[in-house]
């Protein structure tokens, strides 16, 4: 026998009725009926859905009016492909995730993953038909299709995810992809559309759990080599003291004191704690502000990866080295042409870095943090902002300040709302740019028997932050694409279309350095 009780949210609950009548009938013992109702409803979340992780619960609750915090992406496939075909591969393949099927309920204390019992994939795989405008291109109409989509709210009624398929579209067929950052952190979600393309492998089965060492060591092939993957679990869970949690779950048998790694360890995790907490302001350029309600995107057509990889070999400097001076050229060649004098300025953009093995990419949830990497956009000379990129690239390494920023976010979930914002505008207020720089197949994948000729997608900025720069290797090519707000850039495609001419600069100049014996 059973007792509905209300949850903080209004969805009913059970309680064992043996356990809360007594308890009310003796309303003087202790606060019996308090203690009773409150483990009901704490108990709410356990019989109706799985609890949110704090980080991911700090990704729900940042949406704002003028940044959702939606990862999009966009897909061009030849030839088109039809909509009851992308329903079936959906149902297929995308639902065997169980997130994909849940909605989201929110709580005083959180939120939960709820069963959506009246799940239907007409709201969630939908037509577009790109409106024929005289003088507007294919393309054009369609980044501003996905410019309105950006910041047109996912329905918080029904899982928080939409695909969005224009049938007819250059010869072929485009697929616009909407997902509230919540769900998956782009890493994860990569791995997840692999899972949808031909020939992907299904969906991983949940595995028993085998020992801590299987299941808990979420980074050890990361970035940060010395932490463990406890260190993000406890992270996550409790909010904690990052130094504290670092150097007791590294080896809760010795003190800081007691090893020297350790003691190096917590010195790291000290400086970069206050490199956090102590960055400037960026340099006061036209890419700053307020942000309004309204976004532009713009990409350009692929550059071809062996190019990039021979003039890095030939600088001595890596293919993101080469990338991320092209991305600070841009923008210094954008802010010159609005008559800006950007001489010796910079401009802080935060690069996302992913904090799990890459054969667990596809579990969900968010398992990644942030690095601020300043780019020179005032160095003119395009093979000395190649070298000047590197050596700030080079300082990152080994740096835990990706990790901070995974225990910022973990606190943040932890907050009221308002409490939430004020800590993340910090540090919004120090970022001019959010930048992904991500490796994806060297061959061309096919969905629904269609070649995936072009494919591109923009995490969310969040707070005051009004640029987003995707930059995808893909087939051969080197993708790069702009999300900007209307107010602050109003025009992305002249940023996109320096980008080619910053990096024939760049090869221009390798090509004529007095290279000897």
């Amino acid at each position: 026998m059973v007792t509905r009780v209300r949850s903080a949210t209004g969805s009913p609950s059970t309680a064992p009725a043996q356990a809360a009548a007594p308890a009310a009938k003796r309303g003087a013992k202790k606060g019996g009926v308090q203690q009773q109702v409150s483990r009901a409803v704490s108990g709410t979340l356990g019989l109706h859905g799985e609890r949110m992780s704090k980080v991911d619960t700090a990704w729900l609750r940042m949406d704002t009016a003028s940044n959702l915090m939606m990862i999009v992406g966009v897909w061009v496939l030849k030839p088109g492909i039809q909509y009851a075909t992308v329903c079936a591969r959906v149902e297929e393949r995308l639902l065997q995730y169980n997130r994909f099927r849940q909605r989201v309920v929110e709580d005083a204390a959180g939120a939960s993953w709820v069963d959506d019992k009246r799940f239907d994939i007409a709201h969630h795989v939908v037509l577009e038909k790109l409106p024929v405008t005289k003088g507007l291109d294919e393309q054009t109409a369609l980044q501003d299709r996905v410019a309105a989509l950006a910041m047109q709210p996912l329905d918080p009624r029904r899982p928080l995810w939409q695909f969005h398929l224009v049938e007819n579209y250059d010869g072929g067929s485009a697929l616009i992809a909407r997902i509230h950052h919540c769900i998956a952190d782009g890493i994860a979600l990569i791995s997840v559309m692999m899972t949808m393309v031909d020939g992907g492998s299904a969906p991983p089965s949940k595995r028993k759990k085998t020992g801590a060492a299987s299941t808990e060591d979420w980074i050890a092939d990361s970035l940060i080599k010395p932490l463990a993957g406890l260190t993000v679990k406890a992270l996550d869970a409790t909010g904690n003291n990052v130094a504290k949690s670092l150097a007791l779950l590294r080896d809760p048998h010795k003190g800081l004191g007691q090893s020297l790694d350790l003691a190096k360890l917590a010195y790291q995790v000290v400086s970069d704690g206050a490199a956090l907490a102590l960055m400037p302001d960026d340099s006061p350029t036209r890419l700053k502000g307020k942000p309004g309600t309204a976004k532009r995107v713009a990409w350009c057509q692929p550059l071809p990866l062996e190019e990039v990889r021979a003039v890095g070999k030939a600088l001595n400097c890596s293919i993101n080295d080469v990338l991320l001076s092209c991305v600070a050229g841009a923008i210094g060649t954008y802010l010159r042409d609005h008559g800006d004098d950007v001489t010796g300025q910079e401009i802080r953009a935060m690069i996302p870095v992913n904090l799990r093995p890459l054969a667990e990419a596809w579990k969900l949830g968010n398992r990644f943090g942030l690095v601020p990497l300043v780019l020179p956009i005032g160095i003119d000379n395009p093979v000395e902002r190649v070298y000047e990129v590197r050596r700030r690239m080079n300082q990152l390494k080994g740096s835990t300040q990706p990790l901070m920023a995974f225990g910022l976010l973990a606190v943040a979930g932890l907050l009221i709302k308002p409490a939430q914002d004020a800590m993340l505008n910090l540090f919004a207020k120090k970022t001019t740019a959010v930048m992904t720089n991500v490796p994806g197949p060297r061959d061309k994948l096919k969905f629904c028997g269609a070649t995936l000729e072009q494919t591109m997608f923009w995490v969310p900025q969040s707070g005051d932050v009004g640029l987003g720069v995707s930059i995808l290797s893909y087939g051969g090519g080197v993708q790069f694409g702009v999300i900007t707000d209307s107010t602050l850039c109003p025009d992305p495609q002249r940023i996109i279309d320096a980008f080619e001419p910053e990096f024939a600069k760049i090869a221009m100049v390798t090509l004529m350095l007095p290279w000897g014996d």
